[in-house]
């Protein structure tokens, strides 16, 4: 009988450090034998901390204001952190130098990105038990200067651009980008553009029976991509309601759909749409979407069961 692999997903972390710290765990945990977080890994409020005082400090977080001393510094750091939030050490008169000026915004945002990138990656090699494969890529709404960080690890497996073998007989293949989507986020495009970089990255494969997509983007007509429907006519844009009711559209990708439904593989692994964790089949192909809760702290993902061409079990589970 062929040992089965057992294989842990999630995705949509955005810089939630308590959700990462449970993902690395879940390897043991859950006795699996990989465990992905497949997209969207960094986060995207900076809360600078600012020195008012030798030894004193200031935040704006959760809408109030929160003041504290030496001894709690590293406290609120965590608290930042585990909120999908980034802390940034700063000066009263360095936020008025940054303040008007978006470059220097920028600038310090891609810096905080790469420093908590390299801190997740070392926790991989403190957390993950030998023997276990940890796999992270970035999604759309990750800059590509995090990529680095991962790509120089030698505990993170980074998937893009390769075909990660899984088990001796599983081999998965990756892409980060999306569909349009209402935000211009840096890693989406055309779909006619995305099933071209589809399906150069399907075409590194040879084995279509054991075969597993991990693409950012769910596939349309799933149910995996249903998201509340945005005013792009208004900036930011804002959800369409009607009778005081949300509008919901399907944000999945035809691309995705259009490449699972040709070579059906084993699974496809998808995410991007935070509130559409949930299963889909197309035709052999059982398609996934393990759904996100970042904000609070919550880890959603999947136990993936296989043996040699057919997926076994599955099992959502929270943490």
């Amino acid at each position: 009988m062929a040992k089965k692999f057992r294989l842990f997903h999630c995705c949509d972390l955005h810089g939630s450090e308590k959700c990462w710290r449970k993902f690395l765990r879940a390897a043991e945990y859950y006795n699996c034998d990989a465990v992905i977080a497949a997209g969207d890994l960094t986060g995207k409020v900076i809360i600078p901390i600012i020195e008012t005082k030798p030894g004193q400090y200031v935040i704006r977080i959760f809408g109030r204001i929160e003041k504290f001393k030496e001894d709690k510094l590293e406290k609120w750091k965590k608290t930042i952190r585990d909120s999908g939030y980034y802390p940034w050490m700063m000066t009263k008169e360095e936020v008025e130098e940054v303040k008007d000026d978006p470059q220097k915004q920028d600038e310090i945002f891609s810096k905080v990105m790469e420093a908590e990138m390299a801190r997740w990656v070392k926790m991989a090699d403190e957390i993950v038990p030998k023997g276990k494969l940890v796999i992270a890529n970035p999604g759309n709404d990750d800059r590509f200067v995090v990529d680095e960080q991962i790509l120089e690890s030698e505990r993170v497996i980074y998937p893009l651009h390769r075909v990660v073998e899984l088990g001796g007989t599983y081999q998965m293949v990756s892409c980060e980008w999306v569909n349009p989507t209402p935000w211009d986020s840096p890693r989406e495009c055309s779909e006619e553009e995305l099933e071209k970089k589809i399906r150069k990255e399907i075409n590194r494969l040879d084995d279509f029976e054991n075969a597993i997509f991990n693409f950012h983007a769910p596939p349309k007509g799933t149910g995996l991509g249903t998201c509340p429907k945005l005013d792009t006519s208004v900036k930011p844009p804002k959800p369409v309601t009607r009778f005081l009711r949300p509008v919901y559209t399907d944000a999945g990708s035809v691309a995705v759909r259009k490449v699972i439904d040709e070579f059906q593989p084993l699974l496809g692994l998808h995410g991007h749409i935070h509130e559409s964790k949930g299963k889909y089949k197309l035709g052999r192909t059982m398609v996934f979407n393990a759904g996100s809760e970042y904000t609070s702290g919550i880890l959603h993902g999947i136990i993936l069961t296989l043996e040699p061409g057919r997926l076994v079990q599955y099992m959502p589970v929270e943490a």
